[in-house]
């Protein structure tokens, strides 16, 4: 991508934190946790079916994200009997 706007790799990261606040894998992580949290509101399924759906490595792996950017486990987070 940065080849095609003629920009470094360095530079069009620099001006993508600028321009939006965080760099581009912090936001990729803030958009799947959104994600997840509107699949896991929107219909009654397990976290781990939510984790698979959201693009998770497992239910684990969302749990720590969800901790780490919530404060809190998923199952608190979105009131789930899991």
């Amino acid at each position: 991508m940065a080849d095609a706007v003629g920009l470094s790799e360095r530079q069009l990261r620099r001006r993508f934190t600028e321009a939006v606040g965080y760099g581009p894998k912090t936001l990729h992580g803030i958009l799947r946790f959104q994600h997840a949290l509107r699949l896991g509101r929107a219909a009654p399924n397990s976290l781990a079916d939510v984790a698979y759906q959201a693009g998770y490595a497992d239910q684990a792996h969302f749990t720590r994200e969800v901790r780490r950017l919530a404060g809190l486990t998923p199952t608190e987070l979105l009131g789930s009997g899991e």
